[in-house]
């Protein structure tokens, strides 16, 4: 006959002992309000294809969460707003022009594939978004490479517009400044002067890119919410940007003729997205503080070697930094582990 429990008597239970009042539908609905000023700058810069694109993102990534949960016949997870978050951040990293039925293959693929294959939230060692870009970037490779028409090259200096070839000033409006420097580089052409002004504009969002990554101020608007929600802690971001700016400042010092300033390295391109949001993501990064610092300076090592590779095609590295970095993820977690209290470290 199983014992009377009475209230004075104690429960034993594993760690951790103490809650802090959050929840999984809370930390999402944070990560989701920290995403609107970003959201709202893309529409502002990409017009009605960002809402497109974001809303098809969204409501394919929910009706596949649906699906797959009743497939597997396990718990309906809709209400955590997770999906919403992941189709969020897959059209946050998709250009404005992409084919719709293209931005729902990729949505299917981030949440079938990509996390409830692996038992659903929690269990996915990839970050979901990040692995349906990937997927998406060899599967519809050219339509993920076409930018739409900016304003921003025409803040380029003429010396350097004079020097690019007729074919190269036609490409200059649906070419991304990571682009535009890999392929100058890679032609023995000399770089662009960028000059405060052309900072600024690429500070505030106008550039070419995909919809959400463009705007650095929205992005640090955002990541100060979750920093406030402690939903993030500082550790993974401070890494990543530090690591990017440092390494670009040893490369402007010694190869200057090849190589953009630190700042231009840090404002271009999808850095201030995928260090904010994507590597901060708490299923796929380490849980100690020392690990999420080894993690950010991976991610940023790992993305100059690819941004600056003269061979290679890809003039970001953001994606593909942060997934390989997830793949270590454990290994970080079983190095950097706290040592448990009244007992020796081996």
């Amino acid at each position: 006959m199983k014992p009377e429990v009475t209230s004075e008597q104690l429960v034993i239970s594993s760690s951790p002992h103490a809650h802090d009042g959050s929840s999984v539908d809370r930390i999402m609905w944070d990560v989701v309000m920290a995403l609107s000023p970003a959201l709202l700058a893309s529409i502002f810069f990409f017009g009605l294809e960002a809402l497109r694109l974001v809303g098809v993102c969204v409501a394919t990534c929910l009706l596949t969460e649906w699906g797959c949960r009743k497939l597997m016949k396990r718990p309906d997870t809709l209400s955590d707003w997770s999906a919403v978050v992941t189709g969020i951040l897959l059209a946050f990293n998709l250009p404005p022009g992409l084919p719709t039925w293209m931005a729902v293959a990729g949505s299917v693929f981030a949440i079938a594939i990509a996390k409830q294959a692996f038992g659903g939230l929690g269990y996915n060692p990839f970050n979901p978004a990040l692995a349906a870009r990937a997927f998406m970037l060899i599967s519809f490779t050219g339509a993920m490479t076409t930018w739409s028409k900016s304003t921003w090259p025409a803040l380029l200096t003429d010396s350097w517009v004079e020097a690019m070839t007729a074919a190269s000033r036609d490409a200059m409006t649906t070419a991304t400044p990571l682009g535009l420097i890999k392929e100058a580089v890679k032609g023995g052409e000399g770089l662009p002067t960028f000059t405060p002004e052309l900072l600024q504009n690429f500070f505030f969002g106008n550039m070419n890119g995909c919809i959400g990554e463009t705007s650095a101020l929205a992005l640090l608007l955002g990541a100060a919410y979750l920093l406030y929600r402690k939903v993030i802690t500082w550790h993974i971001p401070v890494a990543y940007i530090l690591t990017v700016f440092v390494y670009a400042a040893v490369l402007r010092q010694f190869w200057p003729e090849t190589s953009i300033t630190p700042l231009a390295h840090v404002l271009s391109g999808g850095l201030f997205l995928g260090a904010l949001f994507m590597a901060t993501d708490m299923s796929t990064s380490p849980v100690t503080k020392r690990g999420m610092l080894i993690f950010g300076l991976g991610c940023g090592v790992l993305t100059m070697l690819i941004r600056t590779s003269k061979t290679g095609a890809y003039p970001e590295g953001v994606s593909f930094a942060i997934l390989i970095m997830n793949a270590f993820t454990p290994l970080i977690n079983r190095v950097t582990r706290n040592t448990v209290f009244g007992t020796r470290k081996k």
